[in-house]
């Protein structure tokens, strides 16, 4: 089994990491070429782009111009990234074992570096995959990792003997892969929360979850799927009613 991932906006640069393990992400070449578009860019031309804050857009102006193709001063994907997503997946908390089997099961898309392990060293970095930032390939980054992020992913399945893809990524991340291109068929995990009457997505509890199941994943060493299915943490459980073959639905209620 592989696992996607979404990446997170904001990062954590100052609590210490607990491995010192690493690796260099693949794509370094070719982030690079899109870190030489980001720097022509002002701080006012960046926050228009990004739509983000005078603040942040002057931070990642400065990043853009520190940044370098050496990362043996990066910080591991997986204990920079900072959302929600990863308060579930609690990275320092895993074991050595447990992050040994999230770096050779787990993936995570990013708009900068295509498809990073978790203990690629990544730099201090904002560039969200659903950017529409012209480049040599095309008017967005969908344009720029082009089969990229998908034959990567085809690397991986086969170098874990994987049988099934679990997307835990958001959809603009997603968009990044070409399904019909993989080598194996995808599972979707769906979570949703009972709130007015019906059971429905709630956006900062589906992400939380979604790191919550590829935790899940690590400490049981999971490679079958369909042992996701048990997957019980924070009151969801699997609903086969509302599931089918390609989406999983869990379900909770939350006492009021």
């Amino acid at each position: 089994m592989l696992i996607v991932l979404s990446p997170a906006k904001t990062l954590d640069l100052e609590t210490p990491s607990t491995t010192r393990l690493h690796t260099t992400p693949d794509f370094v070449d070719r982030s690079a070429q899109l870190i030489d578009v980001l720097r022509r860019y002002s701080p006012a031309d960046l926050g228009s782009l990004m739509s983000i804050s005078d603040t942040l857009a002057h931070l990642n102006v400065g990043r853009y111009a520190s940044w370098s193709a050496d990362h043996a001063e990066g910080r591991q994907a997986i204990m920079a990234f900072n959302g929600d997503v990863y308060a579930g997946l609690d990275a320092r908390s895993l074991k050595p074992a447990q992050l040994a089997y999230a770096q050779s099961n787990v993936r995570i898309l990013s708009g900068l570096y295509g498809v990073l392990r978790p203990l690629d060293l990544i730099h201090p970095h904002r560039l969200e995959m659903g950017t529409r930032l012209d480049n040599p390939a095309g008017k967005d980054l969908y344009a720029f990792w082009g089969e990229s992020v998908t034959g990567a992913l085809n690397g991986a399945i086969a170098g874990n003997g994987a049988e099934v893809l679990l997307n835990l990524a958001s959809e603009e991340y997603f968009k990044s892969v070409k399904p019909k291109l993989l080598s194996v068929p995808v599972i979707t995990p769906v979570f949703e929360d009972w709130k007015n009457g019906k059971y429905k997505i709630i956006s900062f509890f589906a992400k939380r979850a979604r790191g919550l199941m590829a935790r899940y994943a690590a400490v049981k060493g999971i490679t079958d799927p369909a042992k996701l299915k048990r997957f019980n943490v924070d009151g969801y459980a699997f609903d086969k009613r509302a599931s089918d073959a390609a989406t999983w639905v869990f379900r909770r209620k939350l006492e009021a």
